[in-house]
């Protein structure tokens, strides 16, 4: 069979490594972890963690990371699952290249998300938060196949990760693996060099934790920022898979 490249795009403070730990820990997929990474942190210069070491540890050239990401699946395998940043997809970029990829879109409350990111970067924006990417890139997928690509809300996935991964298996015609429900805690080869920055909770974690609906208010400083995110929220929960 012809494998199966799958782009799952996320914006920040998701559970998006939770995710990968997921596709992981089925045996015949590869992993990768945010491989446009490298790229986003040189041509923005934002000093993120660990961004010297990043960037020079990973292909920087975009144009060279598609055509890995486009290529030869790892090690043979059947499945080839990306986890990616939206908000790595720089203006200048190409989008092109999408198409060659079973695409999918992992989206989060965004007053959670503000809240979350608001306490390591206190100065957002919407674009930092990758949603107005996400409706770019749904509208494109849209407009090149006549569909809709999958949507899975990280709530949706707490509160019932079984039925919602295998939905998420069904609408990008893969089974469904039980393996994908629990994995081995700890650290992992194929994650990135920001891990130790980041991935704390995903290596204490064995599975799915508990949904967790967001309680506080958004603070007012936010507000704007939030309604313009909330607006790019709905028209994506709209399709998301229930």
């Amino acid at each position: 069979m012809e494998p199966v490249r799958i782009a799952m795009w996320s914006g920040p403070r998701n559970i998006s490594t939770a995710l990968m730990r997921s596709w992981g820990a089925r045996a015949d997929a590869a992993v990768t972890d945010e491989p446009l990474y490298a790229h986003y942190l040189q041509a923005t210069g934002l000093d993120h963690p660990g961004r010297d070491e990043i960037v020079a540890a990973y292909e920087t050239d975009w144009r060279k990371v598609v055509g890995w990401l486009t290529g030869p699946v790892p090690e043979g395998k059947r499945l080839w699952y990306q986890k990616h940043m939206t908000h790595h997809l720089l203006p200048d970029m190409g989008r092109s290249w999408v198409l060659r990829l079973t695409n999918a879109f992992l989206i989060r409350e965004p007053g959670a998300v503000i809240l979350s990111y608001s306490k390591v970067r206190p100065e957002l924006t919407a674009e930092e938060l990758g949603l107005p990417q996400q409706s770019e890139l749904v509208e494109l997928l849209r407009s090149e196949t006549g569909r809709v690509p999958p949507v899975v809300d990280s709530l949706d996935l707490l509160e019932d990760p079984e039925r919602v991964l295998g939905l998420l298996c069904e609408a990008i015609g893969v089974p469904f693996d039980p393996a994908m429900l629990a994995w081995e805690p700890g650290p992992r080869p194929t994650d990135g060099l920001w891990a130790p920055h980041w991935y704390a909770s995903v290596e204490r974690s064995t599975g799915f934790g508990p949904p967790r609906p967001r309680t506080e208010p958004v603070p007012e400083r936010y507000q704007a920022l939030y309604r313009e995110c909330q607006e790019h929220y709905e028209r994506l929960a709209e399709h998301r898979l229930r």
